[in-house]
């Protein structure tokens, strides 16, 4: 039994009814003197990604109560953006972050909670855990929901994108193609197997030190995330007694840390949005120029799609985040307080010492494959970071790109502009053929005020899988991009369009300039003819004084959300 002083003797001396409640739901009376554990899931029949998460708590409640304490399961599901795609849902998406948010907020503060596990696979959920940690700052594990079996052919989820294109074109796929994709490509629980935003998310909740060492991105199908799961609701206990909280993990140096290997692993744009909003929570602030810093001098070694060729299965097999930060000691802080009571510096060494980094790699033969194909040694690495901040006269705060799933001969590129104010427009365009080699397509009111920042996922695929346009065509907006984006795709352009950023004042036939490189974006020309910067800020002041296209009435969280939302240069949230 736990020596663990419970936090709500107070609150239950105030009122008879709090533990007449808990008793009243199955609880005993040497439960309610016992250290009580807030198990927070987004489990429901939403996606693969919360499917199985009640197994995984389930362990948790195991370990729990192993330990001395009592634990009380609460849910808040969530959804996902691949149910979203092409229609209305995609913009709620960013919102749902914020409001999976406030409800672990509101179980959390409602009791007096001694410690608390949260378990979650995907995009929005991830981030809005780690803020309801940082908000609530007791004693917090988080668990990864881990990664989805690998596809026929080693494929993705992501083979959507060219199905998708092909059904809108006659003649090009049969019903049998699409029913064989269905039934093949989702074949498990947990998250989708590239390194997009749930994955990229799921690393960056252990890299920040929220996380078990070696959780993010275990298959979902194996017993190793059961037993990761028992073991964090045996270690909360040790939290509690030792009183570490998130504010005490998430510091400057740990988000640093972050960041370095989001860039070294080529992580999802979207971290870019999520770890500014989560520091914002503990008063931090990451600064557009502090990923870009970084970007500039972090060896990108992890090959993984879509940057690279192998699946987040095989990255886990290799060593996943600990192997990253074992190689790439001399760029982190060691001395990072971690979820374990240990430091970094610590976890990776008690990880050497039980096998961890080796355990595994007889799985990757299993595929013909060795740690090096999946994890590039230093000594090998060809490319220094994975996503640019881009700024200029389109972009005066910033916007992101990720060059690490871009080809080289996009770095830098200049051509037409094709003005659109909805991704739907834009996305009828590519599948109509309107658009032509070497435009950039602006697509614009897309960002958190004009439309909840909702992903550009379809356009950006139909732009890949298209062969007339693939390589050549640039795509650039005030919206985000799933983790999965390819191409020269810049997104979170800022101030966004809504909020009287100057990517509305641009005309289909304007020229858009682009630099990797040297990190700028800008109009250069006007109606087809070059102009100097300055001349094209003079037309621009011009096309301003038209004002801003009207938003659509709203209401609920959309209206909350879309009224209030931060600039995605800040996070997005409100």
């Amino acid at each position: 039994m736990t020596n663990i002083k419970q936090k709500s003797i107070p609150e239950r001396q105030l009122w008879a009814q709090f533990d007449a409640l808990q008793l009243g739901t199955g609880w005993d009376e040497e439960d309610i003197k016992k250290p009580q554990i807030l198990v927070e899931d987004v489990y429901g029949d939403s996606h693969p990604g919360s499917v199985h998460l009640n197994k995984l708590t389930e362990q948790v409640k195991y370990g729990v109560f192993e330990s001395g304490g009592f634990p009380a399961q609460f849910h808040v599901t969530d959804i996902c953006d691949g149910c979203a795609q092409g229609h209305n849902g995609m913009n709620y998406i960013l919102a749902s972050r914020e409001a999976i948010c406030d409800m672990v907020e509101v179980h959390g503060c409602v009791c007096p909670w001694d410690g608390m596990i949260l378990a979650s696979s995907c995009d929005k959920s991830i981030p809005a855990h780690l803020k309801a940690a940082a908000r609530l700052d007791i004693p917090t594990i988080f668990i990864p929901g881990g990664s989805m079996r690998i596809g026929p052919n080693m494929t993705t989820s992501l083979v959507a994108g060219d199905i998708a294109l092909r059904q809108k074109r006659k003649g090009q796929i049969t019903d049998q193609e699409v029913r064989d994709y269905k039934l093949t490509g989702c074949p498990s629980a947990g998250a989708c197997t590239f390194l997009g935003t749930a994955s990229t998310m799921q690393c960056m909740a252990e890299a920040l030190g929220l996380a078990l060492p070696g959780s993010a991105l275990m298959p979902a199908t194996m017993t190793d995330i059961l037993r990761n799961s028992r073991k964090a609701g045996r270690e909360i206990m040790g939290l509690i007694e030792k009183d570490i909280t998130p504010s005490k993990i998430l510091t400057k140096e740990a988000f640093i840390n972050a960041i370095i290997v989001h860039s070294a692993i080529g992580g999802s744009t979207n971290a870019t949005i999520h770890l500014p909003s989560i520091a914002l929570e503990l008063g931090i602030e990451l600064t557009p120029d502090l990923f870009d810093e970084i970007n500039h001098k972090i060896p990108h070694i992890g090959n993984i799609n879509p940057s690279g060729s192998q699946l987040t299965e095989s990255f886990w097999f290799a060593g996943g985040i600990p192997m990253v930060q074992l190689m790439l000691k001399e760029y982190l802080n060691l001395d990072v307080m971690t979820v374990t009571g240990k430091t970094l510096g610590e976890n990776l060494e008690d990880l050497e010492k039980e096998n961890f980094f080796d355990r595994n790699l007889g799985y990757l033969a299993n595929y013909g494959l060795k740690r090096e194909d999946v994890i590039f040694p230093l000594e090998s690495v060809k490319e220094i970071g994975s996503i640019a901040i881009l700024k200029g006269n389109i972009a005066p705060e910033g916007s992101v790109v990720k060059y690490s799933a871009c080809v080289e001969s996009m770095f830098v590129h200049k051509g037409i502009a094709r003005a659109y104010n909805s991704e739907e427009d834009a996305y009828n365009a590519v599948v109509n053929g309107d658009i032509n080699p070497g435009d950039v397509l602006v697509i614009r009111y897309e960002g958190p005020r004009g439309s909840g920042m909702p992903e550009m996922l379809m356009t950006t695929e139909a732009i890949v899988c298209d062969k007339r346009l693939n390589g050549t065509v640039s795509l650039v907006t005030d919206g985000r991009f799933s983790g999965a984006t390819r191409g020269a795709a810049i997104g979170h352009v800022s101030p966004e369009a809504a909020s009287g950023g100057p990517i509305a004042w641009i005309v289909t036939g304007d020229i858009i300039e682009y630099n990797m490189h040297e990190r700028t974006l800008n109009v250069v020309g006007i109606d087809g003819v070059e102009m100097s910067l300055d001349e094209v800020d003079k037309v621009f002041n011009e096309r301003a004084k038209e004002g801003v296209i009207p938003r659509p009435a709203r209401t609920g969280l959309y209206r909350r959300y879309t009224t209030s939302a931060l600039s995605a240069m800040k996070g997005a949230g409100y």
